[in-house]
């Protein structure tokens, strides 16, 4: 009798904790409404046929049959599609996982290797229909699979972390800041709702978050504000209450600082209705 023994070399160890939050299939109608939005989770998009836009932040590009998209937490997107060529994807909504804090997304081609990918999409669609015993713990362990796939297909051109290693109060306090960004938030108030010295926070919050909690409540007020320009007629005055600014004068120049043209000039530039 022969007999071949496969030892596992110890290597170090990819620690990912992924939460699979959604799956959804979608296909260009006349119903298809293109507007620019976020979440406060990672997406991957996989365009399983057509031609369509993607538009991330102020940049615009094609994606095609067997791109394989990744759109970081709290980025600005939206995608349309190409009217002869009608654009289809599956997407997954997922937590806990992030490709480098310097980029807002990556886009990689599996032309040749889809089959790998393809797989383990359809396989989560499937257990997902059919809601058999252990449906969520097969697509949790499908999508681990897949993270890993897409990180040996791309040579490890992706980072991935469990959340930055963001700690509970963190977690809870961006979260919060992301609800109640409107609100009339300050760093004792911040403080006050965690339970934690103020200045402990700013400091455990910037190592994990990458910026301090009023940076990051000014980030946000700055997005939610460039979606409203972009889609709603509000008038800039408007805009900066429903944000949470203290004064159009103090939003105007917040913005500019941050992106580089005056609220206006972004809602002239970028406005999608007439």
């Amino acid at each position: 009798m022969s007999n071949i023994l496969y030892k596992l070399e110890k290597q170090e160890e990819t620690s990912i904790t992924p939460e699979l939050l959604y799956v959804s299939k979608a296909k260009y109608d006349e119903d298809w409404h293109s507007t620019m939005h976020m979440h406060p989770f990672t997406e991957l998009f996989y365009v399983t046929h057509g031609k369509g836009i993607f538009k991330i932040e102020d940049k615009s590009f094609e994606v095609k049959k067997d791109d394989l998209l990744i759109v970081n937490s709290n980025v600005i997107h939206t995608e349309s599609s190409n009217g002869k060529n009608p654009l289809e994807y599956i997407v997954l909504g997922v937590e806990g996982l992030f490709i480098d804090d310097k980029l807002p997304f990556t886009i990689y081609n599996f032309n040749d290797r889809k089959e790998e990918i393809l797989y383990f999409l359809e396989k989560i669609i499937t257990e997902i229909e059919s809601k058999n015993d252990f449906y969520i713990n097969i697509c949790q362990s499908c999508l681990e699979i897949l993270i890993f796939n897409i990180m040996r297909l791309s040579s490890h051109n992706m980072v991935l972390d469990k959340n930055k290693n963001v700690t509970k109060e963190c977690s809870y306090i961006k979260k919060y800041i992301d609800t109640h960004y409107a609100s009339n938030l300050t760093l004792d108030s911040l403080a006050s709702i965690a339970y934690m010295n103020k200045y402990y926070m700013t400091r455990v919050f910037k190592e994990n978050i990458g910026k301090t909690p009023i940076n990051y409540l000014i980030d946000k007020r700055i997005s939610v504000s460039k979606i409203l320009l972009e889609t709603t007629e509000y008038s800039l005055s408007e805009i900066f209450r429903i944000v949470g600014f203290s004064s159009q004068s103090y939003f105007n120049q917040i913005f500019k600082k941050r992106v580089n043209m005056t609220p206006r000039q972004y809602r002239n530039k970028n406005k999608s209705f007439d």
